[in-house]
């Protein structure tokens, strides 16, 4: 027997709820819009923030792309993109410049966002506070007033005990010049791409019921100190063992069989294409 679903899996009032929410968020770039988090057929921390916002914005002329740490491919990828594929018929694609709506866990991708494209980054943790507050009150009022001494204590500590910020990944950003924001577990190497993109940018977390956006053109400055400016991750004198590509984020791997390390692009779309490029 053949069960129904309806359109994108949520049901209509859902939806509607969801992108009242997602308005909002939009309207004050930065800030944390609290929504009904709805059941999902995965678990909680796996994208359900993600998904929710991607199942309540995706429309039948959509194309969707989701990639998981940089990955097609993944097992993750692949099962969020058969739910929305078997409840939409909406078609997955891989080139990152052909998707409408991308999805994405860890990872902005690696293609410039053009004008009219939706980002939706699946979001673990959305308080940038919360590693030194634990009260929800208290965040919000800290938010309210914006005092983020304690964001700047914390990155002050690190320089002082390893000389340098050691956040890898999740480094906390200024929007807007108004709200601290947690851009999601995002390597450093992708924070600047979200300074003034051209797409609308949307974070969702499942678990803890939240929304946030940084809408297009806006500014979005990582956290850091004058004498200590902000460093993403670098890769100098390094290239893609595959494509050959270099400047863009990579994955550091190890050859058995050669006993030795080597680079390869971390966005396997973004290898593909340009080996695709390339004469044979």
């Amino acid at each position: 027997m053949r069960i129904q679903y309806n359109f994108a899996f949520l049901d209509e009032g859902s939806k509607r709820e969801i992108r009242r929410a997602t308005l909002k968020a939009i309207a004050i770039p930065g800030y944390q819009v609290p929504f009904a988090s709805r059941e999902l057929p995965i678990g909680r921390g796996w994208g359900t923030g993600g998904m929710q916002l991607t199942l309540s914005l995706i429309g039948k002329k959509d194309m969707l792309k989701v990639i998981d740490q940089g990955s097609d491919e993944s097992v993750n990828a692949v099962s969020i993109k058969k739910l929305i594929h078997r409840t939409t018929g909406v078609p997955a694609v891989d080139d990152t410049a052909d998707a409408t709506l991308i999805q994405s866990r860890h990872r902005v991708p690696e293609v410039p966002l053009a004008s009219g494209q939706i980002l939706v980054l699946q979001v673990p943790m959305p308080e940038p506070l919360r590693m030194y507050e634990s009260s929800e009150l208290e965040t919000k009022r800290l938010h309210g007033e914006k005092d983020y001494s304690g964001a700047w204590l914390m990155l002050f500590e690190q320089i002082m005990k390893y000389r340098t910020v050691s956040t890898g990944a999740d480094h906390p950003v200024m929007v807007h010049d108004r709200y601290v924001m947690a851009p999601s577990p995002i390597p450093k190497f992708d924070n600047p791409k979200m300074n003034s993109s051209e797409a609308l940018i949307l974070l969702g977390a499942g678990r803890e019921k939240k929304i946030y956006a940084v809408p297009p053109y806006t500014q979005v400055v990582s956290l850091a100190f004058d004498d200590v400016p902000f460093e993403p991750e670098s890769f100098p004198d390094k290239r893609c063992r595959q494509c050959g590509a270099a400047d863009v984020f990579m994955d550091e791997l190890y050859d058995r069989d050669a006993d030795e390390t080597y680079y390869q692009c971390n966005d396997t779309s973004y290898c593909l294409a340009r080996m695709n490029q390339q004469p044979s």
